[in-house]
């Protein structure tokens, strides 16, 4: 048996007792802590809160109305809108009055981090635009352990939590470090002298034009690739081949992927197909090498030409060298896809895990009506 079910067979076998949410948490407007400017710098200390997605906007300078929290004294913000909420152990300023900062009414009967984890277990969306904590959701019912409950399960919890930071923060720097590695060797082995040939695009590449297909909808079953991969669906597919695709236009010019099996291409996006002399892996790589997005030209809507890019002049060593250098990338490439495909598996997996735990640590019967009148009448 664990120490969790040692209390809770000890202090509460008959159930818990369930109360509101404004029952133990007290609130705060946040008028005098909204910030003033909006002059942020990172190099400013006081950081400036939402307690929406983005969480810290940036930081400001102003040494007035901050609010005070510490690893000691910690706060909850609340959006009293979309109703999600932050933990807060430092000092900050606000960005607007859509907040409300929530602490526990008395720490010896609600612990505060019990409440933010349990919080997180209330499965409610709003479905208007309407302030929140007032009218709706401080009225939820909780359970309410006794407190020595509540503290060995933030015990567990917390511990959860940090082990999936830890293991995320590991695999995102191993990321990070095969990322560089991957380019470095790239950038090595795609960098050849006056030893090889050069020539232009144009020259090595059957074609390289734009792709024709202006649809914009899912009626079809064949892809319609575009700048920066499928964006549509047709009835009809124009290649069967493999082939390299450049996105031409806009903020994504010179983005470049592959493309295969039966589908169709864009008018935004180029074509470019390999002579047999040049590999198509070796051009891929090649080209995401490249710069691009240099060649982009024009005003509001800049593109890259097809004959801008045929222009293009690069080395072109012997076909076997090609291969030679595509197999080596080809491994730093599936090194690097592996771990970028897991880490979002692995860090998904970690928080159904700790929600699938949170939910059986913070489930509990409600004490019933006997047994309190019977504690009340010994009373």
């Amino acid at each position: 048996m664990s120490k969790l079910d040692e209390l809770i067979a000890e202090i509460c076998p008959h159930g818990v007792e369930f109360v509101e949410l404004n029952e133990v948490l007290d609130y705060e407007q946040p008028t005098k802590y909204i910030v003033k400017g909006t002059n942020y710098d990172d190099s400013y200390t006081i950081p400036v809160l939402t307690a929406g997605q983005s969480f810290v906007l940036g930081y400001t300078n102003e040494d007035f109305g901050i609010y005070k929290a510490s690893p000691d004294s910690p706060v909850i913000i609340f959006d009293d809108f979309t109703t999600s909420f932050h933990w807060v152990d430092f000092n900050f300023k606000v960005k607007s009055s859509a907040m409300k900062m929530l602490r526990s009414k008395d720490n010896e009967i609600a612990n505060l981090r019990f409440l933010f984890h349990l919080m997180k277990n209330i499965n409610y969306i709003p479905v208007d635009h309407s302030r929140q904590w007032i009218g709706k959701y401080s009225k939820f019912r909780i359970p309410l352990p006794p407190l020595p409950v509540q503290q060995e399960i933030v015990r567990i919890l917390d511990n959860f939590t940090e082990l999936t930071a830890e293991l995320t923060a590991e695999l995102t720097a191993e990321l990070t470090a095969r990322r560089k590695q991957y380019e470095y060797y790239r950038d090595l082995l795609l960098t050849f002298g006056d030893e090889v040939e050069w020539k232009t695009l144009g020259e090595v590449c059957e074609k390289i034009a734009s792709g024709k297909n202006k649809s914009r909808n899912d009626s079809g079953e064949f892809p319609v690739y575009g700048s920066t991969g499928i964006i549509a669906y047709s009835d009809s597919y124009a290649y069967n081949e493999e082939l390299l695709l450049v996105a031409r236009v806009g903020a994504n010019a010179g983005f470049v992927h592959k493309a295969k099996g039966q589908y169709d291409v864009s008018d935004n996006t180029l074509i470019v197909k390999p002579k047999k002399s040049y590999n198509l892996s070796f051009a891929y790589y090649q080209l995401l090498n490249m710069k691009l997005n240099n060649l982009a030209v024009g005003g509001g809507q800049p593109l890259i030409t097809a004959g801008k890019l045929k222009q293009v002049k690069i080395p072109v060593p012997p076909l076997e060298e090609q291969e030679r250098i595509v197999a080596i990338l080809d491994r730093f490439d599936a090194l690097c896809n592996d771990l970028t495909s897991g880490l979002p598996a692995e860090i998904e997996a970690r928080q159904k895990q700790y929600e699938y735990y949170r939910d059986k640590l913070l489930t509990f019967p409600a004490r019933s009506k006997e047994v309190k009148e019977s504690k009340e009448v010994k009373a």
